[in-house]
C-alpha cells in the first residue's frame, strides 16, 4: 500500500473543511486549537494517508503539501525451471 502524509500551514488554513470532505481515507479533521486569525485549522487525525493529493487540489489557500513515499521496487525473479536430465 502506498503511504503518504500531509503538511498543513496552520496559519494559512481557514478551516473551510473542503479537504476533509475530499479525503477518501478520512485522514483529516479540524483541530481544537485556533490559529492567529481565529480559525480552527485542519490537521492529520489518522495515520492512513495514501498521498492521493485530493486535499491539496481542493484547498483554496494552498495550505497543504502532500508527501508520498516512493514506491519500492519489487524484483521479479524468473521462475525456476526443472530440467530433466
Amino acid at each position: 500500500m502506498i503511504r503518504g502524509t500531509v503538511l498543513i500551514a496552520e496559519e494559512i488554513c481557514k478551516g473551510c473543511e473542503l479537504c476533509i470532505k475530499a479525503c477518501p481515507q478520512d485522514s483529516l479533521g479540524l483541530s481544537e486549537k485556533i490559529n492567529l486569525h481565529g480559525y480552527r485549522f485542519v490537521q492529520l487525525v489518522q495515520d492512513n494517508c495514501t498521498g492521493c493529493i485530493n486535499c491539496a487540489l481542493v484547498c483554496p489557500d494552498s495550505a497543504i503539501i502532500v508527501y508520498r513515499q516512493p514506491k519500492t521496487a519489487v524484483k521479479k525473479t524468473a521462475p525456476s525451471v526443472a530440467v530433466a536430465g
